[in-house]
């Protein structure tokens, strides 16, 4: 399997940063090759009270890693008796991709997680497939359809937006994706993140069927 080809994960999620919050949003359908495996995923996933990711890439190595990154905050937070920030959290994750994805596998541990959270301010990061990571300060996306989110975005996104503006845009840039990309589709997620913690601020069933 060709390196491009392990790389480009089924899915479409985004994270943007606004005014006082993050919009985190994600699809919900979950592929197989060409087949459509479920269609009520949850790819937004809360880590705790003041932290939320979104999920691309191989299930069963994605489920593990969260496993993982819950336990070692919890261990954490007993040991230096204080919640964790996001950044430890980010790097902690980060580090745990990179061991992941060079083990010696007949199936590559790929994985892609948008992290955010609120400490003291407002932290959105990008951890990428290969262990790296990027703090963003404006938008991100990523999966197969991020490729088609980006274009929205770049047109539309602006500093400083409400949380309704967040919403509305992270849904019209994942709804832009699920009409171009078919492994991305049969609905949309979004929490918000803010100083008084996570919601789910939109659940979307979108019919992406030809009329």
């Amino acid at each position: 399997m060709k390196e491009n080809e392990v790389l480009n994960t089924g899915t479409t999620t985004l994270g943007l940063v606004c005014k006082e919050c993050l919009v985190l949003a994600a699809d919900k359908r979950a592929t197989a090759g060409n087949f459509i495996a479920n269609k009520k995923t949850e790819k937004v996933i809360p880590i705790n009270d003041s932290m939320a990711l979104t999920t691309s890439g191989v299930v069963s190595d994605i489920q593990l890693l969260i496993k993982l990154l819950k336990a070692e905050l919890n261990l954490k937070t007993i040991r230096v008796e204080r919640e964790p920030s996001v950044k430890e959290a980010a790097n902690l994750l980060t580090n745990i991709i990179y061991n992941n994805v060079r083990k010696m596998s007949m199936i590559p541990g790929i994985t892609h997680f948008l992290l955010g959270g609120f400490d003291i301010q407002l932290r959105l990061y990008d951890l990428y497939a290969d262990g790296s990571i990027t703090e963003v300060d404006d938008f991100v996306a990523s999966g197969s359809g991020s490729v088609i989110a980006y274009g929205l975005l770049e047109a539309t996104y602006k500093k400083d937006m409400t949380e309704a503006e967040g919403v509305e845009l992270a849904i019209k840039a994942v709804n832009s994706a699920m009409q171009r990309d078919s492994a991305s589709g049969d609905g949309i997620d979004v929490y918000v993140i803010n100083r008084s913690g996570i919601k789910k601020a939109a659940q979307k069933k979108v019919n992406t069927k030809a009329e």
